[in-house]
């Protein structure tokens, strides 16, 4: 029997990739909503109780919304919002977070989807603290540059508007108050006791994001070789988790970063480079695959217990 699936917030950029990893696969019954229902609290609570799976793209407040109208005890709920990422109950959707965390996605019905940003931060931090690299009390910082798409609809038009605004044509910092959405789950899966202080950064260009942490080898009392060995160790056997050699040679040759490298691709690719004293450790993905809509389908998967890959 293939599994019903219903996306809430289907026009949004993160539920139209969904729909386009799932149209393709003949184990999934899209079940869709009337254009002119997708306000209709009646209708939107039928599908979302008629779904084995519900993906929510919402905004925070109507994702909680949404989440109170489920009565079915069957159906999984598999939110994109930021609303629920630390909240007691919900699973992290993020397979490759720690050991046990497949096992708590599948048998959780409430599974919260990481935010992209938050998913590079997480995945390079998560093993170093594990490993007593770098103490739960370390004050970190990490700069994360992506594509507009990460913006939504109303960035993707200004951004492919004609002519482009000048501002636009350069790199925007932005999360200038310090309170970005995605910073307590960076410290709450990490181990941190506090988030980092963190520096988003938006360019012109369509998709693809890298978060850069910078850490003292000095300070921490460590080695570049030993944290390219924790990160070998903890993603040891993952099949979207790449880990490159310790100061990437094609990297080094070209002398540029490539920040949309894992475009098209459900992969996180981490990097290590470093002095004798210093280290700057880098994750790349898509931000709108492994950092949004592909996360989404791969936590599906491995609550259904079917290939973690397929569709992706």
């Amino acid at each position: 029997m293939s599994t019903k699936v219903f996306v809430d917030g289907q026009e949004g950029t993160t539920g139209l990739r969904i729909h386009e990893y799932l149209t393709a696969r003949r184990d999934v019954e899209v079940l869709r909503i009337a254009p002119e229902k997708r306000k209709d609290s009646a209708e939107r609570a039928r599908l979302l109780n008629a779904a084995d799976v519900a993906f929510l793209c919402l905004p925070d407040d109507a994702a909680r919304e949404a989440a109170a109208m489920i009565d079915n005890p069957r159906t999984c709920l598999i939110d994109a919002s930021t609303a629920h990422r630390t909240v007691s109950g919900w699973a992290y959707g993020l397979p490759e977070l720690a050991p046990g965390q497949r096992d708590a996605i599948r048998a959780n019905k409430r599974i919260a989807n990481p935010g992209c940003h938050a998913s590079a931060f997480i995945l390079l931090l998560r093993p170093l603290v594990d490993a007593g690299l770098v103490p739960a009390a370390a004050f970190v910082s990490a700069t994360s540059i992506t594509g507009y798409s990460g913006g939504g609809k109303k960035m993707i038009e200004q951004y492919q508007a004609i002519p482009l605004e000048p501002a636009l044509t350069s790199p925007r910092p932005y999360g200038l108050t310090l309170a970005h959405k995605h910073l307590p789950e960076m410290a709450a899966h990490t181990g941190l006791a506090a988030p980092p202080v963190f520096q988003p950064i938006v360019g012109n260009f369509y998709k693809g994001l890298a978060v850069s942490v910078p850490l003292s080898l000095t300070a921490l009392g460590t080695t570049a070789q030993a944290l390219q060995s924790a990160f070998e160790a903890h993603y040891a056997g993952e099949r979207f988790i790449r880990v490159m050699p310790l100061r990437d040679a094609a990297t080094l040759a070209g002398g540029f970063f490539d920040v949309q490298g894992c475009n098209d691709t459900n992969r996180v690719d981490l990097f290590v480079f470093a002095s004798e004293t210093q280290a700057i450790v880098m994750a790349r993905l898509d931000n709108l695959g492994k950092g949004a809509s592909g996360a989404a389908v791969q936590a599906m998967n491995v609550h259904l217990g079917v290939d973690e890959a397929l569709g992706l």
